[in-house]
């Protein structure tokens, strides 16, 4: 039986080699590409820890659960509909957003009125700081993962442990209302930027987690992951203008 596994970490040709020469020891055979980027083992003689061990002696290759495969796609369905449908799905991002949308919504209420322009910058605070507090809670993991599908990341891996700290710093910019043009302009460059990566990943639809909270949760890289960079580049859009 084959089992498919998504690889983090590989950027060439040399990545591939070494990632399939390791693993081919563990397995009956080994079949390792870049695009996608994931490692099919035929009937594998270690558990996934093992695998991830070997690997780590050689660089930062990861190996993430196994994928559904076309054999067991049909069957999984059937059996849990309900465990697997979109809200239970996203549930983790739909509570972060609603709390972050609640607690500007409140901010609104104090000052008795409801501005947009305090609204907006107010809203993308809450925003970036918490979900950059979900990515620091394990960088490493949020690096690997994210370096799948960031155009930058994959090719200079150290990128995905200076995100988080980007957003964070974007988050602090808005809520002390640090040089709103200056802050806007960076957000708008960098979200559109990260966007371009999740809407290549979506359209090759490449079977990866989506790394917006962090690796604490098993979010599929979708439409709604678009839908989430894209507001983000709307609202410094439209605060630029």
């Amino acid at each position: 039986m084959k089992t498919v596994y998504s690889v983090t970490g590989m950027t060439c040709g040399g990545c591939v080699n070494r990632v399939k020469t390791t693993l081919a020891p563990l397995a009956e055979s080994v079949e390792v590409t870049l695009e996608p980027p994931q490692a099919v083992l035929k009937s594998p003689k270690v558990d996934l820890p093992a695998l991830n061990a070997a690997l780590a002696k050689i660089g930062h290759y990861v190996l993430y659960e196994p994928i559904k495969t076309a054999a067991n796609v049909q069957d999984l369905t059937n059996k849990n509909t309900e465990k697997f449908s979109w809200l239970s799905t996203y549930k983790p991002l739909i509570m972060v957003f609603f709390y972050i949308l609640l607690v500007t919504l409140a901010v609104e209420f104090i000052y008795g009125e409801f501005s947009l322009h305090r609204f907006m910058p107010n809203f993308m605070a809450g925003f970036f700081l918490v979900f950059s507090f979900f990515k620091l809670l394990d960088l490493a993991g949020f690096a690997s993962s994210y370096a799948m599908y960031d155009l930058l990341a994959k090719r200079v891996y150290s990128y995905g442990f200076v995100y988080p700290f980007i957003e964070l710093a974007l988050g602090i910019a808005y809520l002390i209302n640090f040089k709103p043009m200056l802050t806007n302009a960076i957000t708008l460059s960098v979200m559109l930027f990260s966007s371009i990566g999740v809407i290549l990943a979506v359209m090759n639809k490449q079977k990866i987690k989506c790394a917006c909270l962090g690796s604490g949760f098993s979010l599929p890289m979708t439409t709604v992951t678009i839908i989430e960079d894209l507001l983000m580049v709307a609202m410094a859009a439209w605060m630029l203008i």
